[in-house]
């Protein structure tokens, strides 16, 4: 069924009559097509493998060259031939017998390389064999044309070969959890049900303490082995040594600086040495890890050195076969969706080769296309049905495993679907978004006839209500420069879902983004128009003040709320990732947390309002308008300490955890880098406190030490700028933006934006405004800069994963085979 579609395809184009036409309209209609084709393969590639697809847009450039030239060759030869000249070429075209078949125009060889007995790589090789009138200009083409075949073949070839190992590793590993799995179900039985029934193993006694081995091994997730109870039981018939060994040197292969991990003891499989490797992913494993190595190098140091005869009690329960098999479950899912990518590059680039084939066609009235799609067609990529036999292999192991054989249930994990995206969404940000600016116009109006944002010795407006203004401010403009990077992330293509480990169905495109921000400010302007409304018009502060301070209440029990409203998955999504961070190193990194945490960084004006705010109202001084009271309790003064230096905190923990995870110092200089902010917070706030020259001083010499350090990890760290060897002159050598001004505009402005601590120094201000106001300017610019920063750090990290062709996430698997000179 599939050869003979392949063959009507290309018949149908093989076949398709050339209707010669006039090199002006030829021009113009090989440009619309193009050009059209030329999107549409765009928007579908995958875009960590664009290197390795077909390159389209070359094979553009050397078809022009020919068409330019075949141009002026039919321009000359219009003004130099006469009626006998057309009259002997149109009688050559026929035989004696009817119309003369063509003798053929190119020819494609076959070449094997050196290494093809060893299973090498088969090249073609294409020969004109009549004399083009552009003959160098054809030449250069199809030595480009095989040059992309060639390379489809090998990359296709090299992640066919990947999948299948990944496939054949799965499988093995599916089969020990089953057998596993089927024990503990027998040891229910035997035990009468109870509930929390484990599988007894064998223990390998080994010399070295836990500590050494971590530091000898290297593997590619973090883990650690759960202890296990000992006790001998007869296993089912296993996998041997060679088959369980393989998987095992596939997903635990290791690269120069991956993860360490805390492994434990190894129990016996049917004979054979296995490990279960559970990631350090929460702080009970973290803190079950840590606990395990400190027993086991302090208390039993005198059970290491053990004979023959020693044997450690270790057990594996219901719980750590029901986290082996989630990671299972995860490694099926991105192993199908990596052979779907893997398809979608099949059939992208076969119509690639028929699309710039049929054009080449057109431009030189040749025959050209059904020679060399045979070619193509017979060719691995397009040939090769490993693929297809995996996926459908994988469909129905996860079906029958994880799905109870419900294959409706089963292709709703495999293939998600994408939300579709309603016009009433942009609609509503529409509608929202004017009202916003409509109050908001009213509301700046209001304020500035009262005089509530100018300079006074004692406005209880601007004590107590505007910091929840400014802080709703600087959390939603945050959030909106948040849509403003999907949508460049998109526009740029750059695989944001993939890199944040997002869920295709769940997270937030732009517009959700917009509509979340234009409908809350609009309500927490409105809020406020109508609390400045009951200000001005005589009621007093103790009767109004409790508004602003609902408002906030209202937004916290939004975030919490239990029910499945008002994007529920992004919502404690975001709970989970502000968790992780609080709780950090307890909880693994990922690009998320460590994302987010980042951004917290430029919300210290914000945390610090929020922290005014809570204390306000929760200890009752919005009842009493002792605004003051706050700033006069130590307790607060301390805790403004901690807000100011917190978010730089957790983002140090979070690179002293991958350093430990990695062992890479990179994480360690990273470290550095947030101390330094924590040393320049802590000083400003002090400064803010006192207002000694000292203290002063300390604050600018803290700041500039700061700023050197974070421009330098701005960009040539997470940016990838700063190239001295570049092309592109102190650019990176990839650029997914085209205009280069771009990026020189971007560093200029972070440099600027950097430098906003200096108001801390020269106190300007705008004539007679609060100071507040312009504190709120101050904080606006940070958070504006640091919106940049989100678009190139996404950009630098899409171009590393492109540069590896990662386009799926590698899973660790549980079951690791230990060799016995471990």
């Amino acid at each position: 069924m599939m050869s003979s579609r392949k063959h009507s395809l290309s018949n149908s184009y093989s076949n398709s009559p050339i209707v010669p036409l006039s090199p002006l309209a030829l021009s113009q209609d090989q440009d619309r097509n193009m050009v059209k084709f030329s999107k549409q393969f765009e928007g579908q590639l995958v875009p960590e493998w664009k290197e390795a697809f077909v390159d389209y847009w070359q094979l553009k450039e050397d078809l022009k060259k020919i068409r330019l030239l075949n141009n002026n060759t039919t321009t000359n030869a219009h003004q130099t031939t006469s009626f006998p000249h057309n009259l002997l070429s149109s009688i050559s075209k026929f035989g004696l017998f009817g119309r003369r078949r063509d003798q053929g125009v190119i020819q494609v060889h076959k070449r094997l390389t050196a290494s093809a007995s060893k299973g090498g790589d088969l090249l073609y090789e294409t020969e004109l064999l009549e004399q083009f009138a552009d003959t160098d200009a054809a030449k250069q083409f199809f030595e480009c044309l095989d040059m992309q075949l060639n390379k489809v073949n090998q990359f296709y070839k090299t992640k066919e070969k990947e999948f299948l190992e990944r496939g054949e590793c799965l499988k093995k590993q599916m089969q020990i959890l089953s057998e596993l799995k089927t024990i503990i179900k027998q040891q229910q039985h035997r035990k009468g049900e109870e509930e929390d029934a484990s599988i007894s193993c064998s223990i390998s006694c080994e010399e070295d303490s836990v500590r050494d081995r971590t530091e000898q091994e290297q593997q590619q997730q973090d883990s650690f082995m759960d202890e296990l109870e000992r006790n001998e039981v007869p296993f089912p018939d296993s996998p041997t040594s060679d088959e369980i060994g393989k998987p095992t040197d596939i997903n635990m292969k290791t690269e120069k600086g991956k993860l360490r991990t805390l492994s434990g003891r190894v129990f016996s499989f049917q004979g054979k040495s296995l490990r279960i490797n559970i990631p350090l992913a929460t702080p009970s494993r973290t803190f079950s890890a840590i606990s395990y190595l400190v027993w086991d190098d302090l208390v039993n140091q005198s059970s290491k050195k053990c004979g023959p005869q020693g044997r450690g009690k270790l057990h594996i329960n219901k719980s750590k076969l029901h986290h082996a098999q989630k990671m299972i479950k995860g490694a099926f899912l991105e192993l199908y969706k990596g052979l779907g990518y893997l398809k979608t590059y099949r059939h992208l680039n076969m119509l690639a080769f028929i699309k710039i084939l049929k054009k080449f066609d057109k431009v030189t009235e040749k025959q050209v296309l059904p020679v060399y799609l045979k070619v193509v067609e017979s060719s691995y990529f397009n040939s090769s049905d490993k693929v297809m036999n995996l996926s459908d292999e994988v469909e129905d192991l996860f079906i029958m495993h994880f799905a109870d054989e419900d294959r409706r249930k089963g292709m709703k994990y495999l293939r998600p679907r994408q939300r579709k995206e309603s016009h009433a969404v942009t609609f509503f940000i529409g509608l929202f978004a004017g009202c916003f600016v409509a109050l908001l116009a009213g509301y700046i109006i209001m304020a500035h006839i009262t005089g509530m944002y100018r300079r006074q010795p004692d406005s209880i407006y601007m004590e107590t209500t505007y910091p929840v203004l400014s802080m709703f401010s600087l959390l939603f403009l945050h959030f909106f420069l948040y849509g403003c990077n999907i949508f460049m992330w998109r526009k740029a293509r750059i695989n944001y879902s993939f890199i944040f480990e997002l869920a295709p169905t769940k997270e937030l495109k732009y517009r959700d983004v917009f509509l979340i921000c234009t409908t809350s400010m609009t309500a927490v302007v409105g809020i406020m128009f109508v609390h400045l409304s009951l200000v001005t018009k005589g009621h007093s502060y103790a009767q109004v003040q409790a508004i602003p301070g609902l408002l906030l209440l209202a937004f916290v029990l939004l975030l919490v709320c239990p029910f499945n409203i008002f994007y529920h998955s992004s919502r404690y999504r975001l709970l989970g990732v502000i968790r992780n961070i609080i709780l950090s190193p307890l909880y693994k990194v990922v690009m998320l947390d460590f994302f987010m945490a980042d951004q917290l960084c430029s919300q210290v004006p914000m945390l610090r309002n929020l922290e005014y705010v809570a204390c306000y109202y929760i200890t009752g001084s919005y009842k009493t308008q002792d605004y003051g009271y706050c700033m006069r309790a130590k307790h607060y003064r301390d805790l403004a300490y901690a807000v100011s230096f917190l978010p730089y905190y957790w983002r140090a923990m979070q690179c002293a955890r991958r350093w430990f995870d990695e062992g890479q110092t990179n994480h360690l200089v990273n470290l550095g880098k947030y101390v330094s902010a924590m040393l320049a917070a802590g000083a400003k706030v002090a400064y803010e406190k006192e207002r000694s020259i000292g203290w002063l001083c300390l604050v600018v010499v803290m700041s500039s030490a700061a700023t050197v350090y974070q421009l330098y990890w701005d960009f040539v760290k997470d940016w990838g700028l700063l190239q001295m060897n570049s092309k592109n002159p102190w650019l990176r050598n990839e650029l997914m933006l085209r205009r280069k001004f771009i990026y020189y505009f971007s560093m200029g402005l972070n440099l600027i934006l950097r430098l906003a601590w200096l108001q801390t120094v020269v106190h300007s201000t705008f004539e007679h405004v609060d100071y507040r106001v312009t504190g709120l300017f101050l904080a606006a610019l940070e958070v504006i800069r640091r919106g940049l920063w989100n678009f190139y750090r996404l950009e630098n990290e899409h171009l590393n994963n492109a540069g590896k062709f990662r386009a799926v996430k590698t899973v660790p698997l549980p079951f690791h085979e230990v060799d016995e000179e471990e």
